[in-house]
């Protein structure tokens, strides 16, 4: 297949006008010239032709949550990423009992292992971001205190193993554990650790990160935020200049300055944007559950019912992405890499997905001019 005429977003660098040629489920070369004698061409005139995009941290959609447990649901929200340009995915853990998350992780891995190989059905599942246990009761937004650990290396093992190598990212609130830096020492070769849910002061974050903390889950939210005596979670993010932070871009849980003020300080490298998306995305407003509390959707917005508090979003990571361009002003390039290669390298998959360049899976979508999305082509193969 030649995929020909577009504006491709080449080598995460930027955008130019070329031809990609696919070759079974890889992209075999870009090529600016030459003749198109292949009768399986896809017209990609005055559309843009960008990555697939990885969501590394969503919950749900369509009805179903990872945490649910079947491979019915994991089908439904895999077909649902995929038909809107997710084509892989690391969907996020809730803050449950140890036999539940367990179940959970295996059920992925059978996912992975069995029917989610078919990848012109669903999107690639790629591995599981864990929010809990080991989180913070005050920060602990939609996440049950009830099942709060602290850190623990045993049960983090646990929770690896049983995963097969789908674990990718486990969650830490440093103050909540007296032994947080042994345990950070301990852990941090087998797993990327994250601040997450977390009522750390400056201080505590950054000797966190100097231990060996590489991430920052959703940015600015269920943190300890910045102020000019007490930088918080969220000045340690800035000053560290180390570690990647997830951003949702929903156009509800950050302003768009504070989203500006991000890429700027934390540098457009290291930025990843997340959907947070919970069950209730894709469908009508109501009453859904997330990780057994009630949560109310109106329209974009998801709390906690009966409160204030945010809880996940109804926003799939394609929309999430126009909007970070369209409505908070980061430039296209930009919010493309941070859908796209940038949780791609989190992840340690940037060898094989996250850019159009030879020899990498051919995950592509294409949009048309006004960025909506016209094709998606997973593995080489047009599946929308």
């Amino acid at each position: 297949m030649v995929i020909a005429n577009g504006k491709v977003f080449k080598d995460n660098a930027g955008f130019e006008n070329c031809n990609v040629f696919v070759s079974d489920d890889s992209i075999d070369r870009l090529s600016k010239d030459g003749e198109i004698d292949n009768e399986d061409v896809l017209d990609a005139s005055d559309c843009f032709v960008i990555p697939g995009l990885i969501d590394l941290h969503f919950h749900g959609a369509v009805g179903e949550d990872v945490c649910d447990g079947t491979i019915e649901g994991f089908k439904k929200i895999a077909e649902y990423e995929l038909k809107n340009g997710i084509t892989s995915i690391c969907p996020a853990m809730m803050t449950l009992p140890e036999e539940e998350l367990i179940k959970d992780i295996e059920t992925g891995k059978a996912f992975r292992d069995g029917e989610g190989k078919d990848h012109s059905h669903y999107a690639q599942l790629l591995g599981f971001n864990m929010e809990g246990p080991f989180i913070s009761p005050v920060k602990k937004g939609a996440q049950n205190e009830e099942f709060i650990k602290k850190a623990d290396v045993a049960l983090a093992e646990r929770f690896i193993k049983a995963g097969d190598g789908l674990v990718k990212i486990i969650g830490l609130a440093p103050e909540e554990s007296p032994n947080y830096e042994s345990y950070i020492d301990t852990v941090k070769d087998k797993v990327i650790i994250s601040l997450a849910h977390t009522n750390s002061d400056y201080e505590t974050a950054m000797n966190a990160i100097a231990h060996g903390v590489s991430h920052v889950v959703h940015l600015y939210n269920a943190m300890t935020g910045f102020s000019h005596r007490a930088p918080g979670v969220v000045g340690a993010a800035f000053d560290s200049k180390k570690v990647t932070c997830e951003i949702i871009c929903d156009g509800i849980h950050i302003d768009p300055a504070a989203v500006r003020i991000a890429f700027n300080e934390v540098g457009a490298d290291k930025m990843v944007l997340i959907s947070d998306s919970m069950r209730a995305t894709g469908l009508e407003d109501g009453i859904y559950s997330l990780g057994g509390l009630d949560v109310e959707k109106k329209g974009s917005l998801c709390t906690l019912k009966g409160t204030d508090t945010i809880a996940g979003s109804a926003t799939n990571l394609f929309d999430c992405m126009i909007k970070c361009h369209t409505k908070m002003n980061i430039p296209l390039e930009v919010a493309i890499g941070a859908t796209t290669f940038n949780p791609a390298k989190v992840l340690g998959v940037s060898d094989k997905l996250g850019s159009i360049s030879e020899g990498k899976q051919a995950d592509v979508l294409i949009l048309d001019k006004d960025l909506k999305l016209k094709h998606v082509i997973k593995s080489g193969e047009v599946v929308f």
